[in-house]
């Protein structure tokens, strides 16, 4: 995986920084979280600002360690600019979807930077379709595998609500990823087509179950 790259070790440790602000100060935390209400009544900041935050250091460590894995795939196609674009826009529109989902629930509320490591998981993906997960970090799968695998999950997820996780932030964190990669790596669509469609497929089926109310 090579060095980390300057803007790496930068994007980590604001979300180090951040995060454990938010251990110590309850105010900070409450101000800067995603909640629903808070959105409706302006704080679209936290949009932003929550995906920023973590629960607790293994929330914290799990997203900047898989960063860590993923990161340098994403800055050697796309570079620095494109990585950023990636990573913010993965956040912003996992959070929107989140909202999007829970928008009638004042009381819904979400931190970490799921959404924006999705995203760059998922850029990585479509870029290194031939690359390997270790699954469970002992487990090798093909990363196309672990991509589709995880967007369906992530659906069943966001129709069970399993656990306190934000599945739809997952989820929309991945989209972002893949359609900004597409945007900004339009030759991903000529060398690697059927990952292209293939990735697109549990897009689709999500957008088909919510405009039928399935979930």
């Amino acid at each position: 995986m090579g060095d980390l790259s300057l803007v790496t070790i930068i994007v980590i440790a604001i979300n180090v920084i951040v995060s454990f602000k938010g251990f110590n100060d309850v105010g900070f935390f409450e101000k800067y979280k995603f909640n629903v209400a808070d959105i409706k009544g302006g704080a679209k900041y936290q949009i932003l600002t929550s995906g920023f935050l973590h629960v607790d250091t293994s929330h914290l460590f799990v997203n900047m360690l898989t960063l860590y894995f993923f990161s340098n795939v994403v800055f050697y196609d796309l570079g620095t600019l494109g990585f950023l674009l990636v990573y913010l826009a993965s956040l912003i529109v996992g959070n929107l979807l989140s909202y999007f989902f829970h928008k009638d629930d004042n009381r819904y509320t979400a931190v970490g930077a799921s959404g924006a490591v999705m995203g760059i998981l998922y850029s990585a993906i479509l870029l290194r379709p031939d690359m390997m997960l270790g699954l469970f970090f002992i487990i090798p799968v093909p990363a196309y595998v672990f991509g589709i695998g995880y967007l369906f999950y992530t659906m069943y997820g966001m129709k069970r609500q399993l656990g306190n996780i934000g599945h739809d932030a997952h989820f929309g964190g991945a989209v972002g990823g893949y359609m900004l990669t597409l945007m900004l790596a339009p030759w991903v669509f000529q060398e690697h087509l059927l990952m292209v469609i293939l990735l697109a497929v549990p897009i689709l089926i999500l957008f088909i179950l919510q405009k039928t109310g399935k979930i």
